[in-house]
């Protein structure tokens, strides 16, 4: 009888193991960390070095929407600084992306590979929700430097794609193991190439929790290129959602 019982409650929590997907509960707790989970509004300015010098800057204004059916961000992008660029805009909804010139008035679609400015892609500026467009597989842990050469102990990841949304053919992931901090990440093209490195920095109170305020992109051919992306001025925002209708890109007035 006992050991019936015992094989009972054996079976059980295998089955409960089997269910469950710890990978993937990582990735969404690093996503958590990244984007609220309210609509929102900041500012990324993004310098592209070459050796270590500044050699070009951009500003963008982002905001960014949940959709409760795909648990995806909408996101509107809209370039500020410099003047000669101010104006444009990304619009990403669902797993298109759409590329506003207000000098022509007129939106051309563009992969999320696209390169927006240094190595910053569509892919790397949108609050992309990585649990929702990957499927995660928990390699182990390690323990790793971070950008200010911490070491850090982090689940290490290996992402899939899951849908057509995904911006990469895979991605590995470093997660602070206890706070679920993102701390790097690889991404790989089609052929299997490394393409760059990215790491988060600067965590600090943003909103409601401890975020990233900066992210250092490196080139994996040429380390000498490096381009960062500093997040400001986060805060809530309530934004119409017509501002992500591609038909209505040329009537929005962003602040």
């Amino acid at each position: 009888m006992y050991k019936h019982a015992a094989y009972a409650i054996f079976a059980v929590s295998l089955a409960t193991v089997a269910r469950a997907d710890p990978a993937q509960d990582i990735v969404a707790g690093a996503d958590r960390v990244r984007n609220p989970d309210r609509a929102f509004h900041l500012t990324s300015t993004t310098v592209e070095y070459d050796n270590g010098k500044p050699t070009d800057r951009i500003v963008f204004s982002v905001y960014s929407k949940l959709d409760p059916a795909t648990r995806q961000f909408r996101d509107l992008v809209v370039y500020v600084d410099p003047p000669r660029d101010a104006g444009k805009m990304v619009l990403f909804r669902g797993n298109v992306l759409w590329f506003y010139d207000p000098a022509s008035k007129d939106s051309i679609r563009i992969p999320p590979q696209q390169i927006l400015f240094g190595q910053a892609s569509a892919g790397d500026i949108l609050t992309e929700n990585l649990a929702v467009n990957y499927t995660a597989t928990l390699q182990g842990t390690d323990t790793i430097d971070d950008a200010e050469r911490v070491k850090r102990v982090c689940w290490h990841l290996d992402l899939k794609p899951a849908n057509e949304s995904a911006t990469y053919d895979r991605v590995e992931y470093w997660v602070e193991q206890g706070t679920y901090n993102p701390i790097k990440a690889k991404f790989y093209a089609d052929s299997g190439r490394l393409l760059k490195i990215l790491y988060y920095r600067k965590f600090a109170q943003s909103l409601d929790r401890v975020r990233p305020a900066e992210a250092v992109i490196i080139d994996a051919v040429n380390p000498a290129l490096v381009t960062t992306l500093t997040f400001s001025d986060m805060q809530y925002r309530d934004i119409p959602d017509a501002w992500f209708q591609r038909d209505y890109l040329p009537q929005v007035k962003a602040e």
